[in-house]
Order: C-alpha cells, then structure tokens, then sequence
C-alpha cells in the first residue's frame, strides 16, 4: 500500500487519479465487480475514503472510467488484427466469418474490458451523475463509431448499419461473457450432471458464433 501526501499541483493529482485507477484494475483481477468496494480500494491506494471521492464521485464512476480506458485501447488493437485477419479479396460471407472471428479472438484477454462491458448497463451507469454518464456515453459513441468504421472498411456491404452492427456487438459482448462465466454453484451443477453441461458456453466460440450470424444479419438486412 503506497500513502500519498497531499496533492498540490495538477501533476500530483493526475498521479492520484492514475493510482486509484490502477488499483481498481488490479482488484478485477482478483474478484468480481461486486465484491469492490470504495473501502477496500481506498486501503490499497493509500488514501481515505473521502480523498478517493475527491478524484471519483463513485465507485460506479471510478469503474466506469476504467472500462473507457480498457475500451479505447481495444480500439487501438483492433485495426491492426482486423486488417491482418480479414482478407479482402474473399467473398462477403467468408470476410463476415473472419471479421466475427477476429472480433472475438482479440476479446480472450480482455478481461477487465469484458467485465465491465458486461456490468455497463446494470450497474456501472447507476450511482454516477448525469455529468459522468454524459462523459461516459460520448466516449462509448465515439468507440463504437471507431468500430463501425473499421467494420466498414472491410465490409462495406454493410452501408449504413455499421454502427447498427457495432452496437449490437457490444451488447452480444456483454451479455456472452456472462453466461459465459457461470458461478461456482453452476460449475458444480455441470459437474454433478453432464448432461447439463450443453449450457455451459466457451466465450470465444460462443461469441464468434453469434457474431457472424449477427454480421451475415446485417449485411444482408442492408441488402434489401
């Protein structure tokens, strides 16, 4: 645990903030969303409650910022893996099969990120003022349109819905990731009778799957 004097130019605050960030991360690492609390945090970070809040108005908004760095830095990647991993002379259905596989593919280390995805909706965007969730939801438009025209460029079959597509995808992240990490109850359940472990889903495959039907969907919905 690192404790901090107290911050008097902006380069020290600009240190703070980056520490409490720094260790919400490292506690994702080590347990669910749920289980973060501003206490715990402020105990790693070296600092009380009431300074942390001087920084974050909220653990919501502390998470929330994380997933916009973990976020933006997907969209950094992703151009790199998709013009690598989808060859633009196939035919549309293959370059869909391969966009959907590269999507997913470059997700199965991104754990923080499918985290907080998938706790975006439901719990991040509560607890926040309308000031952060403005901030955050500029951001998230802005990455999703990143996406949208990456997706664009190697499939422009796609016209107009991109961004209809790009958004989807995000949702299909969250929600797959999920379902995708049953709770030790669920585990024992599969183990005590495989029959039931047709319920018990891989992410990666799971989610390259129901993207390429999604991008298929769209491709051909922008046909007609």
């Amino acid at each position: 645990m690192t404790t901090f004097q107290r911050a008097r130019s902006e380069e020290q605050r600009e240190i703070r903030r980056q520490a409490i960030l720094d260790t919400a991360a490292a506690m994702l690492d080590e347990m669910p969303i749920g289980e973060i609390s501003l206490n715990e945090m402020s105990r790693r970070v070296g600092l009380a409650k009431s300074n942390v809040l001087r920084y974050f108005e909220s653990r919501e908004a502390i998470l929330l910022e994380l997933l916009d760095r973990a976020w933006r830095q997907w969209v950094a990647d992703l151009p790199v893996l998709v013009h690598a991993g989808v060859d633009q002379d196939a035919p549309v259905s293959r370059r869909a099969e391969q966009f959907a596989a590269v999507v997913a593919g470059s997700l199965a280390e991104r754990r923080v990120l499918c985290d907080l995805l998938s706790a975006q909706a439901g719990v991040l965007e509560h607890n926040v003022s309308p000031q952060a969730a403005a901030r955050h939801k500029r951001a998230a438009v802005a990455n999703v349109a990143d996406i949208a025209a990456l997706a664009h460029q190697r499939l422009p079959e796609l016209g107009n819905s991109a961004p209809q597509l790009t958004a989807a995808i995000i949702m299909a992240i969250g929600a797959v990731w999920t379902h995708a990490r049953p709770s030790p109850a669920m585990l024992a359940a599969y183990e005590a009778d495989p029959s039931l472990t047709a319920f018990k889903l891989d992410f990666v495959t799971t989610l390259q799957e129901l993207l390429a039907t999604l991008t298929a969907g769209t491709i051909a919905r922008a046909r007609t």
